[in-house]
C-alpha cells in the first residue's frame, strides 16, 4: 500500500534550495510581496502636505494688522472691488425691474405670474388708492382731532371696497389664467392674493416695473 502514498520527505518544496538558510528564505519571501513600508498618514497630516506650510501666528498686533492689510490688498484694490460689487448689484436690480425671469424672486417667476402682472397693470384698480387715501385721512385726523369719527368711518368704507374689489379681481385673474394656461396648477386663492397685493401697490413702486399701460389689451 505504500506504493500509492507519497513519502513524507517528498512533501518538501522542491523549489527551495536546501543550501539557503531559513532567514534568507524568509527575507526573499518578504521582498517578493511589496508592502507600504511606512505607517498610514493621518488625515490632518495629509491635508497639511497638500496645503503647504502654514504661516506662523503673528507675534505682535502690528504684524497682525500688516498681514490683514496684505490679504485685503491695497486701498485702490478694495475700492475697485466695492465698485464692481455695486455695479453688479445695480445690474441685477435693473434686470429684475425689467422683468427678466432669471433675476426675479421665486414668487414672480414664470409665464403665469408675468401674465397676472400684465392683467393687473392694465386695470385701473381702486384698491391702489387705499394707501394714499389712508395717509391723507390719518394726517387730517392729527390736524383736526374732531374728525376722528369721520376718518374711522371712511377707512372702514374703504376696507369694504378693498375686499369687494379684491374678490372680483381674483375671480377675473383666475378665469383669464385658466383660459390662457389650461394646464397650469397655479390658480385659486394664492394667485388671486398675488394679484391683489400687486394691485394695492402704487404703480410707480411696483416691482417688476409694469410692461403695459392702463387700458392696454392683454
Amino acid at each position: 500500500m505504500k506504493l500509492f502514498r507519497r513519502d513524507e520527505s517528498s512533501t518538501i518544496d522542491e523549489s527551495v534550495d536546501p543550501s539557503v538558510s531559513g532567514s534568507e528564505q524568509a527575507a526573499a519571501t518578504t521582498s517578493s510581496t511589496p508592502g507600504k513600508g511606512r505607517p498610514t498618514p493621518k488625515r490632518r497630516e495629509a491635508e497639511g502636505r497638500r496645503r503647504g506650510p502654514v504661516a506662523p501666528a503673528p507675534l505682535t498686533a502690528k504684524e497682525a494688522r500688516a498681514r490683514r492689510k496684505a490679504v485685503k490688498g491695497t486701498k485702490q484694490d478694495r475700492k475697485a472691488a466695492a465698485a464692481d460689487r455695486r455695479a453688479a448689484v445695480q445690474e441685477r436690480r435693473a434686470r429684475m425691474l425689467a422683468g427678466e425671469d432669471k433675476y426675479l424672486l421665486p414668487r414672480d417667476q414664470g409665464p403665469v405670474r408675468a401674465y397676472v402682472r400684465d392683467l393687473v397693470d392694465a386695470r385701473r384698480n381702486l384698491v391702489g388708492l387705499f394707501m394714499p387715501m389712508a395717509l391723507v385721512l390719518i394726517m387730517s385726523m392729527f390736524v383736526a382731532p374732531g374728525l376722528q369719527t369721520i376718518v374711522t368711518l371712511a377707512m372702514l368704507v374703504m376696507m369694504v371696497f378693498m375686499i369687494i374689489e379684491g374678490f372680483v379681481l381674483g375671480k377675473i385673474v383666475n378665469n383669464r389664467v385658466i383660459e390662457r394656461f389650461p394646464d397650469t396648477t397655479d390658480t385659486g386663492f394664492k394667485l388671486g392674493w398675488y394679484a391683489f397685493v400687486r394691485a394695492s401697490q402704487i404703480r410707480k413702486m411696483r416691482a417688476p416695473k409694469p410692461r403695459v399701460g392702463p387700458g392696454d389689451a392683454v
